[in-house]
């Protein structure tokens, strides 16, 4: 760690002399681990938010990019059309949720093994789980707006009042599991299995249900307003 802030102090006395590419007001920015974005934080004196993202003032692009290459990282405007993935492993999402940690915007965890898990109003906001097994798992009030879930086996999950934006849930098994209340607003939910699963009240407004296999799907109260349909099975919902 020494030899980091003698390079950084190096670092900054050179562009303060020579000068960059001011961050200006787009001074949030995401990297590709939590441990580089406190690394990163600590040498250019910015708020680090306890995952992957960082505040910084007075500093310009150059100086970013030397810290980011001293840790090891990479890094992207908050909100840039192509966002860094936080690399997590199961055992180190579960370790800081149990420590209070909620915040996981981004985090990669495909193909992870989350069974019965409780993550109940967790923020996996823009995360990558398409291929996850998520059965049983608690995960109600939980954030995955923009949730890459594709494939997911989510058999008798908890997302009872979930956000689920625009997440993309093609083809996921979603069969018994509980989306009462949920928000699936302009969801992919093209090629999932929903038989038996309980939709009661969920807003369903723009939702891709092509080829959704809906086989007792309890659909009461639910916002289907401008759904797509097309190939959907409706023959066994429970609509009222």
């Amino acid at each position: 760690m020494k030899s980091l802030i003698d390079k950084m102090l190096t670092i900054t006395s050179r562009f303060d002399r020579v000068g960059g590419r001011s961050l200006g007001s787009q001074g949030v920015l995401l990297f590709d681990s939590p441990h580089a974005a406190q690394e990163v934080a600590f040498l250019l004196n910015g708020q680090w938010d306890g995952c992957n993202q960082v505040v910084v003032l007075n500093h310009d692009e150059a100086a970013v990019n030397m810290a980011a290459k001293l840790v090891d990282a990479n890094w992207c405007y908050s909100g840039a059309f192509s966002t860094l993935l936080v690399r997590f492993s199961a055992g180190e999402l579960l370790r800081r949720y149990t420590a209070g940690d909620r915040n996981f915007i981004n985090a990669n965890l495909r193909g992870a093994q989350l069974s019965g898990l409780n993550l109940a109003a967790v923020n996996l906001s823009w995360a990558k789980l398409c291929g996850a097994n998520l059965t049983q798992a608690h995960l109600n009030q939980a954030d995955l707006t923009h949730a890459d879930l594709s494939e997911a086996d989510l058999k008798g999950v908890n997302l009872k009042g979930a956000s689920l934006t625009r997440a993309n849930l093609a083809a996921a098994d979603l069969r018994q599991a509980d989306l009462k209340g949920g928000d699936l607003s302009k969801a992919n939910l093209s090629g999932s299995n929903l038989s038996q699963a309980d939709l009661r009240e969920a807003n369903l407004w723009l939702a891709d249900l092509r080829g959704a296999d809906l086989n007792e799907t309890d659909l009461r109260g639910a916002n289907l307003r401008e759904a797509q349909l097309i190939e959907a099975d409706l023959a066994r919902a429970i609509t009222f």
